[in-house]
């Protein structure tokens, strides 16, 4: 059976756009059963349709797509949300674990996002801790505290005070959280540097991200290093030196 999929989206030509590459490439796993380009019409096309997947913008007529899935929520459809950079909009995606594309959307993107939709949708992964996530950090109806770490396996709803430090590689970012702890996703640190950096996170190397708070002591010799509460050493790169020194001073 095919997976039921609705577009929501303003600029026709983008619109044109996703139904030639899901032709393209899942004709054989997906039916496109609609499209939208508003808010009101999102809503009437998804109440109607009952789709189990969808390709949302942002920034439609009438609102957003947030504000679609405010009225329709609880929901229980895979999304993928295209953007172009709106800061805020991308940091409640990031802070949800969503999948998201970036305008202009680059084809080889588009197939690989929507690859790893079918994945989930195909192997029945539960979507509603990110669903409701997003929707707290969009109706700002609390400080957000907490954010979701998606895993091959499971998605991991993480205290940010407990996060020690985040390590690079390459593609991938490790989550060292104080109870032992280690989150491996498959996404590069830079997705969540500007979203730590705002709950006490710094940048000391490029392949580090520490929490200040726990730090034990900072060591200045043979170019400066971090000792973590829990004995780990990490590096601060030469270029961060000065900067790192002077926000000591001053905490």
């Amino acid at each position: 059976m095919k997976i039921k999929t609705v577009i929501i989206e303003d600029d026709p030509d983008a619109r044109e756009v996703y139904r030639y590459l899901l032709k393209k490439y899942f004709s054989d796993e997906i039916e496109i059963v609609g499209e939208a380009e508003s808010v009101s019409l999102g809503v009437k096309l998804i109440k109607t349709k009952k789709p189990i997947f969808a390709l949302m913008d942002i920034e439609i007529n009438g609102g957003t797509s947030f504000d679609i899935l405010k009225k329709l929520y609880p929901y229980n459809f895979k999304i993928i949300f295209i953007t172009a950079f709106n800061q805020f909009a991308l940091k409640a995606i990031k802070f949800s674990a969503m999948d998201y594309i970036l305008k202009p959307v680059e084809e080889d993107e588009f197939k690989n996002s929507i690859e790893k939709a079918i994945y989930s949708i195909e192997s029945d992964q539960n979507n509603s801790l990110q669903n409701r996530h997003l929707m707290e950090f969009y109706k700002k109806e609390n400080q957000l505290k907490k954010i979701v770490l998606k895993t091959m396996d499971a998605f991991h709803l993480v205290n940010i005070s407990e996060i020690m430090y985040c390590r690079s590689d390459n593609s991938y970012t490790s989550f060292f959280i104080e109870n032992g702890e280690e989150i491996v996703v498959s996404k590069g640190m830079h997705e969540y540097i500007g979203i730590l950096d705002e709950y006490g996170f710094f940048r000391p190397h490029q392949s580090y991200l520490v929490n200040l708070n726990f730090i034990k002591k900072v060591d200045k010799t043979d170019g400066g290093f971090i000792i973590m509460k829990n004995g780990i050493e990490i590096p601060i790169s030469s270029r961060q030196r000065k900067y790192f020194f002077k926000l000591m001073d001053n905490i």
